[in-house]
């Protein structure tokens, strides 16, 4: 009879440990969501904070394309006060497109290419793409992972109060490409 017993006691034991385990994993994930998005809000700002240099830069040069200059700040400006997933994901097409058109521009002025300031920006927006597009990725991954947990057997049990994240998707398929930044 006593046998018994410790064996349903060990047991419960063991069921009592799994869920905390369980819950606590899903709790790790959650937070490494939103650490990743974080990551993904830094580098976005870093992005955010070239821009208005790299307009500066190019104004004494560009004088006759003032619509193309504020289309840059203008996106740039809806991305700062983007919220959410979604929606920095829409602000973030803007930005590439106005972007795009900004360098395609540029490309049209031979003595702003070979500015010493317009390269030292380019050089760090280029880096800047490349971390975003990394956290991007992490952050993905992480959702990915953590919105997996949460719908899986027998993690799903216990995943009540945790809800799915959003993944941070382009909507637009020439926004996902970085910005060219080279004037060559």
């Amino acid at each position: 009879m006593w046998i018994a017993i410790w064996i349903l006691l060990g047991l419960a034991v063991l069921v009592v440990i799994w869920a905390i385990s369980t819950y606590n994993r899903l709790v790790a994930l959650r937070q490494q969501t939103m650490n990743a998005w974080s990551q993904i809000d830094v580098q976005l700002k870093r992005r955010y904070d070239l821009i208005p240099n790299l307009v500066e830069t190019v104004k004494g040069y560009m004088k006759h394309e003032q619509d193309t200059l504020e289309r840059v700040i203008q996106a740039r400006n809806r991305a700062v006060q983007a919220t959410g997933v979604q929606e920095k994901a829409a602000a973030e097409t803007q930005v590439a497109a106005a972007l795009g058109g900004f360098f395609a521009l540029a490309e049209s002025y031979p003595e702003l290419r070979s500015n010493e300031n317009m390269l030292s920006l380019q050089e760090e927006l280029k880096s800047t793409e490349n971390k975003i597009s990394f956290a991007r990725q992490y952050y993905n991954d992480t959702v990915t992972q953590y919105n997996t947990r949460i719908e899986s057997f027998p993690d799903s049990i216990f995943a009540g109060s945790f809800k799915p994240r959003e993944m941070f998707e382009l909507d637009d398929a020439a926004a996902r490409e970085p910005v060219k930044v080279s004037f060559s």
